[in-house]
């Protein structure tokens, strides 16, 4: 087995992930006249464009910045029928809705001069029916040399049925018209791929998600893309769209990381158990109520399912553009929401906010979660969740040891959870409180620690005249914890 290398920016990132038509505009966006757009703010469920572009992120930095923000993941920018665009026919080109090649270029470098990373997301599963080769074939029929670039069963195609479960004639993703799937052993298709993988990394993007990748289970086609990325820029990101553990993902000759949704339903299940929404199967996983038992239990497999090169480098969210937002799943619990926020801050793995959901945006279940960020409609923001979510993640900028640290759990019991995570003399205790009754635990540390040692809770001395002290007393620390709140500790450096 390849011993894994995962990029070390990865490590210590906080991601934020855009939707990018529902963002933000950009007056910097010179489109051509006579286009129509729906007005922002319209229902996510109506069909069409309202308007956001890549210029519109860059404008909007500087408020990433402040938030805390270092990388952003992008849904798809490339070419595209659909304002999701996951159904890309031109992977040379950015959308001219999005402001084209140009305004990504304008977003990298705006990016990088804020020592900020921009991860783009790759579709190569399947495309569209106006991707140039399969278009050939729709104009050429048998005779295009392209056939063997997807999965042609039969004559003629049929590329808009008129009813379900009529044949296609042709592979497409879920059976879905629209989106014929790629041949990847095909070696023109592949050469292909991987020359846009190749093409955008030279461009300057620092890393690939790549969306329903477990459906190309092709190992030698995403051994080679590593390859071809990593030689482009060796720190490059790779992360699969994968909803379960993915162990033969994880060896270190494919991916360096998944979408952790692993970590998602352990957070919600536990922190929202009195509030989750258990009829609700995000990517048709079930969502379960959990004890601090079984959470623990979890988390355990979750911490040594991989090499820790791949566990502190795991994409780990809350919500995303395929799930609902997480106060829709949790019914409006938004004390749960922030427990969850501190898990994601202070456990290995990068953090990923789904844009919006730091002004307390809801919405349902796809694709009521992908409404337009409300910037002219400050007064409807949650501005207390927006200081929460800047706090918790200050505090992870602000110790080694919630990123790069090694971690054991310590205990798990009624409501209450608590960890530590060490690095380089850092030692930080962290414990969670989902119950509405202050809790307490009393917890042995590991480590050397000498009688009467000071633990510093990092978490509520930061509020004004609110300092609290744990001390050492027979190698334990009796710690207390507000109701739906956190103590978090800092220990004496370490020798």
């Amino acid at each position: 087995m390849t011993t894994p290398h995962t990029p070390d920016w990865v490590k210590q990132a906080v991601f934020y992930q855009i939707f990018p038509d529902r963002f933000a505009r950009s007056s910097r966006t010179q489109h051509v006249r006579g286009l129509t757009f729906k007005p922002w703010g319209a229902p996510p469920s109506e069909e069409g464009f309202q308007g956001g572009d890549l210029y519109g992120v860059a404008d909007k930095l500087d408020y990433l910045k402040e938030l805390g923000i270092t990388a952003i993941y992008l849904c798809p920018i490339f070419s595209s029928a659909s304002n999701h665009r996951y159904h890309t026919f031109d992977y040379m080109q950015v959308d001219p809705l999005l402001g084209g090649n140009d305004a990504l270029r304008a977003l990298l470098d705006e990016a990088h001069a804020r020592d900020m990373k921009i991860v783009l997301d790759g579709v190569f599963n399947h495309a569209s029916r106006g991707f140039w080769p399969f278009h050939h074939i729709l104009e050429t029929g048998g005779g295009s040399p392209y056939i063997d670039w997807f999965h042609i069963n039969s004559f003629p195609l049929n590329p808009y049925p008129r009813a379900a479960r009529e044949p296609l004639g042709y592979g497409a993703w879920w059976e879905l018209a629209a989106l014929p799937k790629i041949n990847t052993s095909n070696p023109g298709a592949r050469d292909y791929l991987l020359s846009v993988a190749r093409h955008w990394i030279d461009f300057g993007i620092d890393g690939w998600r790549l969306d329903v990748a477990e459906e190309i289970n092709d190992p030698p086609f995403w051994q080679d893309f590593r390859k071809t990325v990593r030689e482009g820029n060796p720190e490059a990101y790779i992360v699969g769209e994968i909803w379960h553990d993915a162990v033969e993902w994880l060896k270190g000759d494919r991916f360096d990381a998944v979408m952790n949704y692993v970590f998602s339903r352990a957070a919600l299940g536990f922190f929202g158990a009195k509030t989750l929404r258990v009829d609700y199967k995000p990517g048709g996983f079930d969502l379960k109520r959990l004890s601090a038992k079984q959470f623990r239990q979890q988390m355990e497999h979750m911490l040594t399912l991989h090499h820790p090169e791949i566990i502190h480098a795991q994409m780990n969210l809350i919500d995303s553009h395929d799930t609902a937002r997480t106060l829709w799943t949790l019914n409006g619990d938004e004390a749960a929401m922030r427990l969850c926020l501190l898990l994601q801050m202070t456990m290995p793995g990068a953090p990923c906010i789904y844009y919006g959901s730091e002004v307390g945006m809801v919405g349902g279940p796809d694709p009521d979660c992908r409404g337009a960020f409300p910037w002219e409609h400050e007064e409807s923001w949650n501005h207390d969740l927006f200081a929460f979510h800047k706090r918790a993640i200050a505090l992870r900028h602000a110790h080694k040891a919630l990123s790069l640290g090694t971690t054991q759990l310590l205990e798990a019991k009624g409501d209450l959870v608590a960890f530590q995570r060490d690095y380089e003399g850092e030692t930080i205790v962290v414990i969670l409180n989902r119950g509405i009754e202050a809790g307490a635990l009393t917890l042995k540390p590991e480590g050397k620690f000498a009688e009467g040692a000071a633990f510093v809770d990092l978490w509520r001395s930061e509020l004004p005249n609110d300092s609290v002290q744990a001390i050492l007393h027979d190698g334990k620390l009796r710690v207390g914890v507000p109701p739906l709140d956190a103590a978090i500790f800092a220990g004496p450096q370490k020798k």
